[in-house]
């Protein structure tokens, strides 16, 4: 499973660096310490915490292109024989793309994750950020 800096982490939940802080020293968050002393976020911990409650819509501050990309973090991976069902979390965006069960196959896509939603029109694509 994926590790996160905290910087990392911060950009994905759309909070303050401090506040991801306080989300693991109060137990909300899975951390652990590297040998140097970094912090690192457990990835299925932030994908758990990363799910929105229905009641915190909020619309974007600003319109935007079509074409869009939003940098996240797998939430959810629901497969069947021939599709599958992904969920990003981006910020305090929730992005579901149905995708084939091929390519979920092949991206090897679980919770936890790093991905981009890239969005063109009414198609929400998902790809991998190289490391």
């Amino acid at each position: 499973m994926p590790s996160y800096r905290l910087g990392q982490a911060s950009k994905m939940l759309g909070v303050s660096v401090d506040t991801v802080r306080r989300m693991v020293d109060d137990g909300r968050l899975v951390g652990a310490r590297t040998s140097g002393g970094q912090r690192l976020i457990d990835g299925a911990s932030l994908a758990a915490i990363a799910k929105p409650k229905r009641a915190d819509k909020k619309e974007a501050a600003v319109k935007q292109s079509a074409r869009n990309r939003f940098p996240g973090i797998v939430t959810r991976v629901v497969k069947d024989r021939v599709a599958a069902q992904v969920e990003i979390q981006a910020g305090p965006y929730r992005l579901v793309s149905l995708i084939t069960r091929d390519a979920a196959d092949e991206l090897d896509l679980k919770p936890g994750m790093p991905a981009v939603a890239v969005v063109k029109a009414t198609n929400v694509h998902v790809e991998l950020p190289r490391e």
